[in-house]
């Protein structure tokens, strides 16, 4: 095996280089690696060191392969302590990236020099941490309180020239690390420069209104998490505290927040994030041609889908059923682009080149044969669609891929309706299509696997989070959301208000509750799903009767100013509607139901009781591979608190038997409901969980 960590000399430098493919993770290896390297620095007569990466970037981290396990000696406070104690001066050489324990090493360092394009930041916090290795200390000495609060407690990285300007680093340089560290290091040589200790350096000032500012801020952005609390409090102890009782006090909080859920549900988020699209079905298998995308249908998802194709630098041609729509949804798209560049997503001169060379609206099919991919976005109907792929069929070139948006219905009968089915896949997209993270990849059961490796290259380019889903009803996402949607439907036609119900939930940590979802969805959306499935409910099933006769009086939600709430002024926070409560009153009323009070912790155990179940009879039938794309879905399409993982790993974190046992308990007032998953009596009879189904590989 080849030395993680080089030592080599460039006259009077000394070059400690970290070589540990793909990212220079802070493994035990390049611990004790970096270590030796300052003694043998030490040692010997070289009068500078420059510490920097090969390859792609500095350092990008702590090991993921370490997390959850005991952490070995050397550990990384001590790595960055032996650093910064070294008696002769030692300069970090930045490229790429110093993120989290990287930018730690680097603050150990006397001297700091980051060539352009280069991030650096301290993102412990997006883990459920804090930086555990003197950054929360070593931050605020270089850049002030105001400055390290924000870093630190957003976990948003900055860019050199920033870093620079608030002391971060010393330095914007030229050319590789390499060369930009030897002639830091020089210069510094004939400055005469002498160590520079970032522990020694001053305690930052107190600032007592940076620190009010900062607990406002995460009061609206990081409402129910701990982290970022915990952060700000570690960097606050930098300004009451010299380095040593500062860095016992970092220890401290980090140890606290080592404890807490939120830790191990943000973990767990972060892994999957990465492992969601390692399937063995297109391992090694080559993707299919993408350049040239056609997109049948310019509504609000079609606009959305064109959008998205054309940021990632696809060519899109958009197919409408008459010039006038066409030139509604070049005005939708143009929109898009134009918010896209007030963003600072994209410049001005590509936005118009875009709009000239990449993109084109036509009310002809045969403008897409010589498409690489169709994307049909049309009315959600079973007819339409057919249509809409015989004419695909019939003018697109061999080997195109014919995709389908469809939310909900059959892509096998879709895909039967063509002479090539092999070809047909379901693309999911969240709307709105050009900014949600997830994609449904729905394998059809003929779907070669080539088309389904092209559906993730697409995700991909397109930057989105891709899902592998089987063929059903919803396929993961929306089919577990009707159920865990039925769940309230039944509290509140038992007596809770759906305004309790939305507020429980927002307790949990959902940005919304399901009946402010279904306003900003449009209650339209809902009638037409219940008037799918009349012909086959069941009927011990519950149907939202209040919800039909809010569709029926015009109140779709926010789009018509009136729904479960009221909207004054286009406001997208409503009021609760009493009008609402009146229809409730009258269903219970209908149903026959005495209502019954619920606790906050009652609605969200049933809610999520109800999540977990179904997404269990979801990877028990394939339609999940594993409960971790289950937990993708929720976190990425469907607002789920990332800090809780996701609805099977809270499952996991909250236990798995007595939840069973509240399933059964349920079991027995409404047995249709809540029939136990085969699956999560399986998990709870071997005493295991739903992780030990993910297979994970880190």
């Amino acid at each position: 095996m080849t030395d993680p960590v080089r030592y080599d000399r460039e006259g009077d430098v000394a070059l400690i280089t970290v070589a540990n493919p793909p990212v220079n993770a802070l493994g035990h290896a390049v611990r004790q690696g970096l270590v030796a390297a300052i003694e043998r620095f030490e040692a010997d007569d070289a009068r500078i060191a420059v510490i920097l990466g090969e390859g792609r970037l500095f350092i990008g981290g702590a090991d993921i392969s370490e997390f959850g396990k005991p952490p070995a000696d050397p550990w990384l406070p001590d790595v960055v302590n032996r650093i910064e104690a070294a008696t002769k001066p030692v300069v970090a050489a930045i490229h790429g990236a110093a993120l989290g324990g990287g930018l730690e090493v680097a603050l150990g360092c006397h001297y700091r020099v980051a060539l352009p394009g280069t991030k650096l930041g301290l993102p412990e916090v997006t883990l459920g941490i804090l930086p555990g290795a003197g950054g929360t200390q070593r931050t605020p000495r270089l850049t002030g309180l105001p400055k390290a609060l924000e870093m630190i407690t957003s976990g948003t990285p900055v860019d050199p020239k920033t870093a620079q300007e608030i002391g971060l680093i010393d330095r914007v340089g030229e050319g590789d690390a390499r060369s930009a560290g030897l002639a830091y290091a020089r210069d510094l040589l004939e400055q005469g420069a002498e160590r520079r200790p970032v522990g020694a350096l001053p305690k930052p000032a107190a600032d007592a209104d940076a620190v009010a500012a900062t607990e406002a801020t995460l009061q609206k952005t990081a409402k129910g998490l701990v982290s970022p609390f915990h952060a700000m409090k570690a960097v606050v102890a930098a300004s009451e505290m010299e380095i040593d009782a500062g860095l016992a006090e970092e220890r401290r909080l980090f140890n606290e927040l080592m404890e807490t859920p939120q830790r191990e549900g943000l973990i767990h988020a972060f892994f999957l994030e990465r492992k969601v699209s390692q399937l063995p079905e297109i391992d090694g298998v080559a993707p299919r041609e993408l350049s040239k995308v056609g997109v049948i249908g310019g509504g609000t998802m079609g606009a959305g889908i064109a959008t998205a194709a054309l940021l990632a630098g696809l060519t899109v041609t958009l197919i409408e059923r008459d010039d006038e729509a066409a030139a509604k949804a070049r005005g939708t798209i143009e929109k898009n682009l134009a918010g896209a560049v007030k963003r600072g997503k994209l410049a001005e001169a590509k936005r118009d080149a875009i709009l000239s060379d990449a993109f084109a609206t036509s009310t002809d099919y045969s403008a897409l044969s010589d498409a690489d991919l169709a994307i049909e976005a049309v009315f959600e109907s079973m007819e339409v669609k057919k249509e809409v792929f015989g004419q695909l069929d019939a003018v697109m070139k061999p080997g195109a891929v014919l995709a389908t948006n469809t939310s909900y219905l059959d892509i096998d009968e879709i895909a039967g309706s063509t002479s090539r089915p092999a070809d047909v896949i379901g693309l999911h997209f969240f709307s709105p299509a050009h900014v949600m993270k997830l994609l449904e990849v729905v394998v059809a059961d003929k779907t070669a696997n080539d088309v389904t490796a092209t559906a993730f290259a697409l995700a991909k380019k397109l930057r989105k989070i891709a899902v592998r889903a089987g063929v059903c009803d919803g396929f993961i996402g929306n089919r577990i959301l009707s159920h865990y949607r039925g769940a309230a439907d039944r509290m509140v036609l038992e007596g809770a208000s759906p305004y309790q119900v939305d507020s429980a939930l927002r307790d949990f940590g959902f940005a919304m509750g399901p009946y402010a979802v279904a306003d900003l969805a449009g209650l339209d959306i809902g009638f037409m799903t219940r008037q799918r499935k009349e012909a086959t409910r069941d009927p011990r099933d519950v149907v939202p009767t209040w919800a039909d006769e809010l569709y029926h009086m015009g109140r779709l939600g926010q789009k018509t100013g009136r729904g479960y709430y009221i909207y004054e002024g286009g406001a997208r926070t409503g009021e609760p509607d009493p009008e609402v409560e009146a229809l409730v009153a009258q269903a219970r009323e209908a149903a026959g139901v005495i209502p019954r009070s619920f606790t906050d912790g009652e609605i969200q155990r049933r809610y999520m009781a109800a999540m977990v179940n179904e997404g269990a009879r979801v990877v028990g039938e394939g339609i999940a591979q594993r409960p971790l794309d289950v937990d993708a879905v929720k976190l990425f399409g469907y607002g789920f608190p990332r800090y809780r993982g996701g609805p099977m790993k809270w499952a996991d974190m909250t236990g798995l038997a007595g939840l069973l046992d509240d399933i059964r308990a349920w079991e027995k007032d409404d047995p249709y409901f809540w029939a136990p998953a085969p699956l999560l009596e399986q998990l709870v009879s071997d005493n295991t969980n739903f992780d030990s189904l993910n297979g994970w590989e880190r």
